[in-house]
């Protein structure tokens, strides 16, 4: 039997983040279960990328992360430019251009999520009041008055493990059941947590299919976030730092390539029907590049595709409340948006930022018993809070997929105004661009820049 202050199930970038936040202000035990190992670093790009802003780049300065991301591949960018594919609409967004935060030299970050699953694991690793269990998926979760315990797979029956998600990894070494005070889903979209915790959600299936792939582009990506609106969906082409030419395809979900320094790789994120998915998917690598070319406008050159292809459906999902007694849910297992702003992964960021200030408000640091961690009053704030701005995300991203919708003639022509018109308001472009940054009221403290970064 191990006695901790806080488990957290999924070691991925929000739970690890929670994991960090919540050692940065207080002498909590964490516990963090998750057999999905992290991965070496290496010449490879890995495929998966997020879109982080200046409020998650702070939050992982605050923590003591962001030296070590920038010290592997960080690419930043300048610029956005968006265009209607259907339409004459444009906009175009710069860093320079916000007379909000003058000092922000970027609009944001591109980085693999391999990158920063890796540098807050090693973070978490140098603390001695974050311990990893590694060998074995949770069995069981059962609430009591006062604490939460919970089982692995390796001390359940049989019987359990064949009934639940959760079962042997094949571990031979048995791992002693936990307690906690509070438990913490952080274990993304499929949330076992969730399912275990009968934790009522509301769900919608957005009717778009997600493809991801690297790609080269030979004009180079100019520090620019692209994204053109189909009458299929969305295609970004996000900015990838590579310092590399792509000179080969791997079959695997990260492509090598040679050392030539140039800018001219991008992650793409290409959001269509189910059915046209389908048929992309099943396009050779030559095709499917010609395709990519065309429905950009040869904005970016001939392009390249140097990955495989990954397509995931895309859902909306949010939980009716992100707590429930001592069990509490955040990021991909609180909600999921469609990634057409890229905004998930910070939504997220943010939700463990704002939970560890949530825990740790009250907290006596010359209390070892922790009594106060636990305040109903405080989660349900906790909870409110976050559920209002992923509501607000999810209204957002309905809005902008149903403005892009295909439309009559009449209806294209006057998004075609509408954007331009905003293109030159700048007051309308100034809270489109902060909006962007991640800078708003009510952040979290971690994710506000310190004096000493």
């Amino acid at each position: 039997m191990q006695k901790i202050d806080v488990l957290i199930v999924g070691a991925g970038m929000v739970g690890l983040t929670l994991a960090l936040a919540l050692r940065k202000n207080s002498q909590l035990t964490i516990a963090i279960v998750d057999t999905l190992a992290v991965p070496e670093l290496d010449d490879t790009i890995d495929v998966r990328v997020s879109a982080i802003n200046v409020a998650s780049k702070n939050i992982f300065a605050n923590l003591g992360v962001w030296s070590a991301l920038e010290s592997s591949r960080v690419q930043d960018y300048q610029h956005m430019h968006v265009w209607d594919k259907a339409g004459l609409g444009k906009l175009d967004f710069s860093a320079k251009d916000s007379a909000t935060f003058p000092s922000e030299d970027n609009l944001g970050w591109i980085i693999e999520n391999k990158v920063i699953r890796h540098a807050l694991w090693q973070q978490a690793e140098l603390d001695e009041g974050i311990h990893f269990f590694n060998d074995n998926k949770l069995a069981t979760i059962s609430q009591g008055d006062s604490e939460v315990f919970a089982t692995f797979a390796s001390e359940a029956s049989s019987h359990d493990s064949a009934d639940n998600s959760s079962t042997n990894n094949g571990s031979s070494t048995p791992t002693p059941p936990i307690i906690a005070k509070i438990v913490v889903g952080a274990d993304g979209a499929n949330s076992w947590v969730r399912q275990q915790m009968n934790m009522a959600m509301i769900f919608k299936d957005y009717d778009h299919h997600a493809i991801v792939a690297t790609v080269q582009c030979p004009q180079g990506h100019k520090n620019t976030a692209w994204q053109v609106f189909l009458p299929t969906g969305p295609l970004a082409f996000l900015p990838l730092c590579s310092g590399t030419s792509a000179t080969s395809v791997q079959s695997s979900a990260s492509t090598q390539y040679s050392a030539d320094s140039v800018n001219d790789l991008c992650s793409i994120v290409y959001s269509t029907s189910p059915e046209d998915a389908k048929r992309l998917t099943a396009l050779d690598a030559t095709e499917f590049s010609k395709e990519l070319t065309a429905v950009s406008d040869g904005k970016l050159g001939d392009i390249t595709l140097k990955s495989e292809r990954f397509t995931y459906p895309l859902t909306m999902r949010l939980v009716q409340d992100f707590v429930k007694d001592r069990v509490i849910l955040i990021g991909d297992a609180a909600h999921t948006i469609h990634p057409l702003a890229g905004q998930g992964v910070n939504l997220g960021l943010l939700d463990a930022a704002a939970l560890a200030q949530t825990l740790t408000a009250k907290l006596n640091a010359h209390d070892d018993s922790h009594a106060e961690l636990v305040n109903i009053s405080d989660l349900k704030a906790f909870s409110r809070w976050r559920k209002s701005e992923a509501t607000e995300m999810i209204t957002a991203m309905a809005g902008i997929k149903q403005a892009f919708a295909p439309q009559q003639s009449p209806v294209k022509l006057l998004r075609g105004v509408g954007m331009n018109i905003l293109n030159n308001f700048a007051p309308a472009k100034n809270r489109l661009i902060a909006q962007a940054l991640g800078i708003k009221a009510d952040l979290p403290e971690l994710a506000y820049q310190k004096d000493a970064l």
